[in-house]
Formats: structure tokens, C-alpha cells, sequence
């Protein structure tokens, strides 16, 4: 039985934003709110997922309950929190998308992510196919203005970067294209929340 993904009408722009929410935080909002702005999306949707392959996964939270303070944190309609991935056995970025373009064609998906991401993107499987499956938008994160752009994967796909300014065309331009959303950036991670908590119990 295929999973139930949240509601959206065909045609609309729905940005992907994928994490371990191990927990979410403002700093997740921010971002979302952003690519809700910036992008002209009608929604954007928060993969919890089972735990990122490229992290440790000793410290994880259970899913559920991290889909919950997600939920919470979000506080806003128009951020759906979803946990499909773990439904149907989805461990990697590229797997996901795939499944998202042929169960839903008729949507306009768009990938989001930080840039401190965009810094490891050549180490995700399969990136460059990421690229060619929805385009993609990079928000600016603290110690990672100068440094991201010039990553492997940014280098890699420099030809297919959208100048900022055409930033809301994004979710309908054909893939591979990317763009680099500059502005007001937010500091808060969850490992650092999640240091945070540990030393307060110590």
C-alpha cells in the first residue's frame, strides 16, 4: 500500500525539504519560510526521515516523536510534516525524488536545502541525477556564504546556477537548475541544540 503524502492540487509548486529534524528548530522555519517567499511555492513539505546515511545515527530521536515537535515547530498551513520515507523504505535523496516525480507529475517539486549541504552534495549518491530530477534551491547558512558556491557539487553544476534574481521562476524551469537564495541567515542547528541538551543534563 502506497503511502498517503500530504494534499496538494495538481499544478502547484511544493518545495521538498528533507532532514533528520533530530530536532527541528527555528532555524527550519526560517528556511522554509524563505523558499515560500522567494520561490513563490505554495507549500513546502518536511521529510522527516529515518536518519540521514551520511550521519551518525546513535544520537536519533524516534521518528515519530521527531515528526511531532515538527510539527509544532512549523506552525505554519502551509508546512506540511511528512514521514513517507520510512513507509516505504527510503534511505537516499535520489530514491525519494524518483518516487515524488512518478507518483505525483502533475507538481512542481523543488529541493531545498541549506548551504551547508550544498558543501557535501558530491557525497550524496547519485547527486548529479538529484540535479537532473527537480531543480534545486540553496539557502545561505552562516560560515558557508563564501565557501558553498565554490563545493565539488556547486563547481560540478555551476553552468546550470539561476541568477538570484530569477529566483521565482525556479520551480518552473526544467532540471538541472539551481539557485543560491542570499539574505537573512539563521545560526541555530540541531547538533548544536542537541549538545546544548546533553550538557544541560550533564
Amino acid at each position: 500500500m502506497l503511502p498517503r503524502l500530504p494534499p496538494a492540487a495538481p499544478g502547484q509548486r511544493i518545495g521538498l525539504y528533507g532532514g533528520s529534524f533530530n530536532p527541528a528548530h527555528a532555524g527550519h522555519r526560517h528556511v522554509s519560510l524563505t523558499a515560500l517567499r522567494r520561490l513563490r511555492l505554495d507549500r513546502v513539505w518536511w521529510l522527516v526521515t529515518p536518519g540521514n546515511p551520511l550521519k551518525d545515527r546513535g544520537a536519533l530521536a524516534p521518528l515519530a516523536e521527531r515528526a511531532a515537535l515538527a510539527g509544532t515547530v512549523a506552525d505554519d498551513p502551509r508546512i506540511a510534516v511528512t514521514t513517507f520515507e520510512a513507509a516505504i523504505g527510503l534511505r537516499y535523496t535520489r530514491d525519494t525524488l524518483r518516487f515524488l516525480v512518478r507518483r505525483r507529475p502533475d507538481l512542481r517539486f523543488v529541493w531545498i536545502m541549506g548551504a551547508d549541504s550544498l558543501a557535501t552534495f558530491h557525497r550524496w549518491r547519485g547527486f548529479r541525477e538529484i540535479a537532473g530530477l527537480v531543480p534545486i534551491a540553496v539557502v545561505d547558512r552562516p560560515g558557508f556564504t563564501l565557501a558553498a558556491p565554490g563545493a565539488p557539487a556547486a563547481a560540478a553544476l555551476r553552468r546550470f546556477r539561476v541568477p538570484e534574481r530569477d529566483a521565482g521562476r525556479l520551480a518552473g524551469l526544467a532540471p538541472p537548475a539551481w539557485v543560491y537564495l542570499h539574505g537573512p541567515r539563521s545560526d541555530l542547528s540541531s547538533t548544536a541544540i542537541r549538545r546544548a541538551a546533553d550538557a544541560g543534563g550533564a
